[in-house]
């Protein structure tokens, strides 16, 4: 890996939790003095309605390094959404960056240069769970998050692998809409 770490994208699923835990972060990481730091600064700045950007946090007052910033990919409308996005999976990738530092992923060195956003999908039946298991919740973001970055930061899937396994890679909702499912 070169000393600078101009951009990197990675994305992850973590599922198998109750409904409505499942976690698909995407993420873009790279130095906060180059494409990415721009993209950051964009996005915090201009604010839109429904998808707020915030900065991923550990608790009120504890901004998590490297600075991540969170774009729900769901419209938020319901308080109840809010608290639970900005919140317990607020917290949960703060932590898994947190995770992704401590295993190595990204060099500690570099936490202090490195910005991180994150397209969160935090599923909107939770509005309606009232038995949400919120550590279950937590745990499964956490672990897409700091999963999601090790993808980035390893380029994985690589392009040979991809090549070696397009045929046999069939899209989870295509084969559902093959068996009659959707």
């Amino acid at each position: 890996m070169s000393d600078r770490i101009v951009m990197r994208v990675a994305e992850s699923l973590v599922a198998g939790g109750p409904p409505g835990t499942a976690a698909e972060p995407e993420i873009i990481i790279g130095e906060l003095d180059g494409p990415v730091g721009t993209a950051f600064a964009t996005l915090l700045g201009d604010q839109v309605k429904g998808h707020s950007r915030v900065l991923a946090i550990m608790n009120t007052d504890i901004m998590v390094k490297p600075a991540t910033l969170m774009v729900s990919k769901v419209t938020v409308k319901d308080t109840k959404y809010t608290n639970i996005l900005m919140g317990t999976v607020q917290g949960a990738i703060a932590n898994g960056v947190l995770d992704a530092v401590r295993n190595g992923d990204i060099p500690k060195e570099k936490a202090n240069d490195l910005g991180i956003i994150v397209s969160v999908w935090l599923n909107p039946s939770v509005i309606d769970d009232e038995n949400l298991d919120h550590k279950i919740l937590f745990d499964i973001h956490r672990k897409a998050t700091a999963q999601a970055i090790h993808k980035a930061m390893k380029n994985e899937p690589s392009i040979d692998w991809l090549l070696d396994n397009q045929d046999s890679i069939v899209h989870k909702y295509y084969q559902m809409g093959l068996d009659g499912k959707i």
